[in-house]
């Protein structure tokens, strides 16, 4: 049975009984998205936003094979001190960490999934991930994608990131039904960037306004979620050409290495954030800040 497997920390059910606003935080970036103790200070300054902004936050992890909703500090930092020696945990992953008692950091996909499970509508992260470069022969295409088409959670985020091909991505989203909007602009964010060349369904410019759409799409029954992208902010927005380039030279080394599969966007993340002297993981913290505050905004609003 479910209450077998979910755990809903205290401080959100209690939120959920009250009918207080509540956004999911993912632990992917915890573990696997940048280095320790540098990880647990981002994860608890995100909490701590969400509070600051009216909403409960909801970091959501599997931890002895338990569906988590809510973590405790201690839990944060458990992950942040191990790594990438956490199952990095999608879809696919779920039936095996609970049948067998193993800890999961839990991707976009993952997130939505316990999210929905858990009654959560809006969830925060930094970048979904989506149509890799190259995917028309490696066919790497991430999972995420495939659950905004089926599961009924908002993703705030600050578009696809920018290592992957965000053409690609979002015709993959358009056939899988799901709208993509972007705040205070029209264009789709590539993360690090402001810019993409590429346009999104419909620009928003107030939280209000995303959380009629929500609320609209659940009074329908309509299944799938949506991908609400909101720019990093101008003065952390880092210039095309360095991106690109870092971007690029990151590409080749792990085609060198024969890097694939749940190592690849890991191992990119973290050498373009060689490439730029850090530069990139700073953007991708101010990101991730961002798009706390606006989910938090946008659950108060529902």
């Amino acid at each position: 049975m479910l209450k077998d497997y979910l755990k809903i920390s205290e401080r959100v059910q209690k939120a959920l009984d009250q009918g207080k606003p509540i956004i999911a935080l993912e632990s992917t970036i915890i573990s696997h998205g940048m280095p320790y103790p540098q990880n647990v200070e981002t994860a608890l300054a995100c909490e701590r936003i969400a509070r600051e902004n009216g909403a409960e936050p909801a970091t959501i992890a599997i931890i002895g094979g338990k569906l988590c909703a809510g973590l405790t500090e201690e839990e944060i930092d458990y992950l942040g001190r191990e790594g990438t020696k956490v199952t990095k945990a999608s879809r696919r992953d779920i039936p095996y960490l609970c049948a067998n008692g193993k800890d999961g950091a839990t991707t976009v996909a993952a997130t939505m999934i316990i999210a929905a499970l858990a009654g959560i509508k809006v969830f925060a992260t930094g970048g979904i991930g989506g149509v890799h470069r190259g995917a028309e022969t490696t066919m790497d295409i991430s999972a995420d994608l495939d659950e905004l088409g089926k599961t009924p959670v908002a993703v705030v985020c600050a578009g696809a990131k920018s290592i992957l091909d965000l053409g690609l991505t979002l015709e993959y989203l358009e056939t899988k039904g799901v709208p993509v909007y972007s705040y205070q602009t029209e264009e789709l964010p590539a993360f690090y960037t402001r810019k993409s060349g590429f346009k999104t369904d419909a620009r928003i410019d107030e939280p209000e306004e995303f959380a009629a759409i929500i609320r609209a799409q659940c009074e329908l029954g309509y299944p799938g979620g949506m991908l609400i992208c909101n720019p990093i902010p101008e003065e952390y927005s880092m210039p095309f050409e360095t991106i690109n380039a870092a971007i690029n030279e990151a590409l080749r080394q792990a085609d060198e290495q024969g890097i694939k599969g749940k190592a690849t966007t890991p191992f990119l993340l973290a050498k373009v954030c060689e490439l730029t002297g850090g530069e990139s993981l700073r953007s991708n913290i101010q990101l991730v800040f961002n798009n706390v505050r606006l989910a938090s905004q946008i659950a108060s609003a529902i």
